[in-house]
């Protein structure tokens, strides 16, 4: 039984490790998200990924590799 729950947490935790996004990913978004999104919290990584919608929504006013960012992450 302990065996099944160790296997169970490490299972839990490679797979949410995979699957972490990198701050340096975000990093071709981050002057378009300074001067387009909300930023009274600061430019942290949880306002960086709300401001996605926003980006989505002026993407011609974003390079091109923000929008690859954007593609990959699903906002375009």
């Amino acid at each position: 039984m302990k065996l099944l729950v160790i296997a169970c947490l490490f299972l839990g935790v490679t797979a949410t490790a995979a699957n972490a996004i990198d701050l340096a990913e975000l990093a071709p978004c981050r002057p378009a998200a300074a001067r387009l999104c909300d930023r009274t919290g600061g430019m942290t990584f949880s306002n960086l990924m709300r401001c996605g919608a926003t980006l989505a929504a002026q993407s011609w006013r974003v390079s091109s590799r923000c929008r690859a960012v954007l593609r990959k992450y699903g906002q375009l």
